[in-house]
């Protein structure tokens, strides 16, 4: 297995004609054909079998992993997903620092998924949304590097971590990721996939999408596929990455986000 193909869609939950749009995403996973998918506003209902996830997932043959990030109440929990071509070995919660805002409490998911390239940790996750809430994030951001390096262990393949992060490229907590910002004297590093591998600004959140434009905000970077590493080995170098999932169909674009898609090195490759 050479190269492993990643995808991280903040989903919007149900807003909007989600008929439409879970056609649309469908269709365009269909097209990518990713191994790991991470996505973000999953509703899930305790009384019902399955949940948003397992119904983008149909009948690709993905394995579905769900965690909650916020009981809505009524049954009703509001979280984050994977899904994953191979056996997903192990999966794990944890709750983010919150802030005034814990009534949409944020969550990070990891599992461990057993794929040809080896052991692979994956994450997806969702920051809080406010702009003037760059502390919590912050917050946020120094706990899931916490976790990821807990989950991480020599052998396995480099983490990889996506959502979205409702932060820009310049902010202290994306800073912080990319290794060019230290939070409590500690650091940590993460190659952002379109930095490294993708072309122009790699807007995911614009005014051109009309479900995006409703809120009167600037085009913005805020989806991420992060890797931690690559490793000595160059396992989970950044090959290529672009924005995909950012066209409409009959008045609909597939979420008020759009996507994030890259390739990223999965053979190990002898230096020089």
């Amino acid at each position: 297995m050479e190269i492993l193909r990643v995808l991280t869609l903040n989903i919007w939950n149900r807003q909007g004609p989600w008929d439409k749009r879970v056609a649309l995403i469908r269709r365009g996973i269909a097209a990518l054909q990713p191994d790991l998918v991470a996505l973000q506003e999953v509703l899930h209902h305790d009384a019902h079998e399955g949940d948003q996830a397992t119904e983008i997932a149909e009948g690709f043959g993905y394995h579905v992993a769900f965690g909650s990030a916020w009981h809505i109440g009524g049954g009703l929990q509001f979280g984050n997903a994977v899904l994953s071509r191979w056996p997903i070995a192990a999966r794990h919660l944890w709750q983010l620092p919150g802030g005034v805002s814990d009534d949409e409490a944020r969550a990070l998911l990891g599992v461990e998924v057993d794929a040809p390239c080896g052991r692979v940790p994956f994450f997806s996750t969702h920051l809080n949304w406010r702009l003037h809430e760059s502390a919590i994030r912050v917050k946020q951001v120094a706990s899931i590097a916490e976790r990821v390096k807990e989950v991480g262990a020599p052998g396995l393949f480099p983490a990889i971590l996506a959502g979205d992060f409702n932060a820009e490229p310049e902010s202290d907590e994306i800073r912080f990721l990319r290794g060019w910002h230290a939070i409590d004297g500690q650091g940590v590093f993460f190659a952002d996939c379109f930095h490294w591998a993708g072309e122009g600004p790699g807007v995911t959140f614009a005014r051109r999408n009309t479900f995006a434009a409703t809120v009167h905000e600037p085009d913005r970077r805020l989806d991420y596929l992060f890797v931690r590493g690559p490793d000595r080995q160059f396992r989970g170098e950044p090959l290529r990455a672009r924005v995909v999932l950012d066209e409409a169909e009959d008045g609909a674009f597939p979420s008020d986000h759009f996507g994030v898609y890259a390739e990223i090195q999965a053979a190990p490759r002898p230096a020089g």
